[in-house]
């Protein structure tokens, strides 16, 4: 498993990664990284919401392209939970299922839908927990991030994520404001759908054969359930909520990461935090 999704881990400290899966799961019941107790009536309301499938075929070095694409400006369920938890089973079923071994992963981040009440719906807390699982607890290398539909709201967005990432995965985001042309030097487009230029088909079409699939691992999901680190058995002290996720993720670190001066904080926290009454009207960019 340390090359077979380009995750050049050691031996030594690939068992980590199983490890912190564990323990994941047990302390983090709002994203675990296996879907305990999958809801499978929540998670058929986001699906028709949301594409993210893999796209068939890898690039020519060997990476799986996965793509994030709103349908809707009404993406966003009542749980956000929800639609973590749906990209991380079908990140487990690859895990089960890709027989050719990937150089990684690549994300296309389609923001064509995002709205500040999208924002808004993503707390600090759950974005550090789902960056935890996917960087920590899930043995795949992050290689490319490439975002398309950019609007002024995006970059604001991605300044928000920034300091939960590491510095490497940082680096390996590009935004392409201008069309796909530039996303061509990074993905062919044979393997990419239609949507985008690509030769692959509609994405809706690929989209629906895993949906297919998820519904094939229902019970496998549900026997993932009681999977889980016993911490009363862990030699010294046991784990903790804390020492997994620390405190980074209060909104305070936020801001101070993105390097506001005080009035600029009060503006954007007043911008975002206004947009989540229901019935009232989006706040222009």
């Amino acid at each position: 498993m340390t090359t077979q999704f380009g995750n050049y881990r050691t031996f030594t400290e690939t068992p980590d990664v199983h490890d912190i899966r564990e323990q994941v799961t047990t302390l983090c019941p709002p994203v675990p990284y296996r879907t305990a107790k999958v809801r499978m009536d929540a998670l058929s309301t986001i699906r028709p919401r949301l594409h993210i499938p893999p796209l068939p075929g890898l690039t020519p070095n060997g990476r799986r392209v996965i793509v994030m694409q709103g349908i809707t400006k009404d993406i966003i369920p009542a749980n956000v939970a929800d639609g973590m938890k749906l990209v991380l089973m079908i990140g487990d079923i690859r895990l089960k299922e890709e027989l050719t071994g990937v150089a990684g992963d690549v994300y296309i981040l389609d923001a064509s839908v995002a709205t500040a009440a999208h924002f808004a719906k993503f707390t600090p807390s759950i974005v550090k927990k789902f960056l935890v699982c996917v960087q920590e607890a899930y043995p795949v290398k992050l290689k490319e991030v490439h975002v398309v539909n950019v609007s002024p709201l995006v970059d604001t967005i991605i300044n928000f994520v920034k300091p939960f990432l590491k510095e490497k995965i940082r680096n390996r985001i590009f935004c392409h404001p201008d069309g796909f042309e530039s996303l061509y030097k990074y993905i062919p487009q044979e393997i990419l759908p239609s949507e985008y230029g690509g030769y692959a088909g509609p994405i809706d079409v690929i989209h629906r054969e895993w949906v297919k699939k998820l519904d094939s691992y229902t019970d496998w999901f549900k026997e993932q359930e009681d999977i889980k680190a016993d911490e009363s058995k862990r030699p010294g002290k046991p784990k903790t909520h804390d020492d997994l996720f620390g405190l980074e993720a209060s909104s305070s670190f936020v801001l101070m990461k993105l390097s506001l001066t005080p009035f600029q904080i009060h503006r954007f926290t007043d911008k975002i935090w206004k947009c989540r009454g229901s019935n009232q009207r989006l706040l222009d960019q």
